[in-house]
């Protein structure tokens, strides 16, 4: 299993804590999401930088927008130079792109970071964001948890392969179904357009949700699983177990 931001030990190691948050990709096997479906869809962007070796790593993750001021993603997004969860202010620059399906200048709305909670439940944290977003409703969370055979949306900016992995320019969806769950986790599988399409590098922290519009309702979180794409199952972070938490803190 590998994490869906992944991490440099290079440059760790180089005490460059915000190494940690590279990518977890577009959706595989996935397809474009129509323009304006799904504008709480966030993708979460770091600086790019260059390793020891000369090499480069852009960090990156998705998430969704939770209420006006924030942002739900995974909580390996953010952590320090020893690869801890970490809270309060963010630990590197960190901007979020909402309310486009395409990533091009003058898309969208866009927001800097700049505070960090982590859950301490599951991998979940919540993104505090420098201004409240307007015009967009917020993803809301469901109170209800994941069963098995429920099929879900996921909505993730991240690569198309495992191979050479790059953030996605496009938003891409596709719809999964649940094959088990644990206290705090949910595993699926890919069900539309095919049975292998999976959640890649730069989808840590993509929503899992069912229903549309308003109704629309966060079932889980991108965590990790293997390469991309594949049919095997993919471990989401259950959001339900979260509810009063992302309340009270975003309320």
């Amino acid at each position: 299993m590998r994490l869906r931001a992944v991490l440099s030990a290079a440059f760790l190691a180089a005490g460059a804590a915000l190494a940690a948050a590279t990518p977890a990709s577009a959706i595989a096997n996935g397809l474009d999401v129509p323009p304006g479906a799904y504008p709480f869809a966030a993708k979460l962007s770091m600086p790019t930088f260059t390793l020891p070796d000369g090499s480069t790593i852009t960090p990156g993750c998705s998430g969704s927008l939770i209420a006006p001021q924030w942002i739900i993603t995974s909580g390996h997004c953010f952590v320090n130079a020893d690869n801890e969860p970490v809270s309060g202010p963010v630990p590197y620059p960190t901007s979020v792109l909402l309310g486009t399906t395409v990533d091009r200048p003058g898309k969208g709305t866009r927001r800097n970071v700049t505070e960090v909670l982590q859950s301490g439940v599951n991998d979940v944290a919540l993104a505090k964001l420098d201004a409240p977003v307007t015009g967009i409703a917020p993803l809301k969370v469901s109170t209800s948890a994941p069963f098995v055979g429920q099929p879900v949306t996921l909505a993730g900016w991240g690569s198309l392969t495992d191979v050479a992995p790059k953030p996605s320019r496009k938003l891409q969806q596709g719809v999964m179904r649940v094959v088990s769950t644990t206290a705090t986790t949910a595993h699926v599988v890919g069900l539309a357009p095919q049975q292998n399409t999976s959640a890649c590098n730069y989808d840590s922290g993509a929503p899992y949700f069912v229903g549309f519009g308003k109704a629309a309702r966060l079932v889980s979180v991108e965590s990790n699983g293997p390469s991309c794409p594949h049919s095997q199952p993919e471990t989401t972070a259950r959001a339900d177990l979260l509810a009063d938490w992302i309340t009270a803190h975003t309320q």
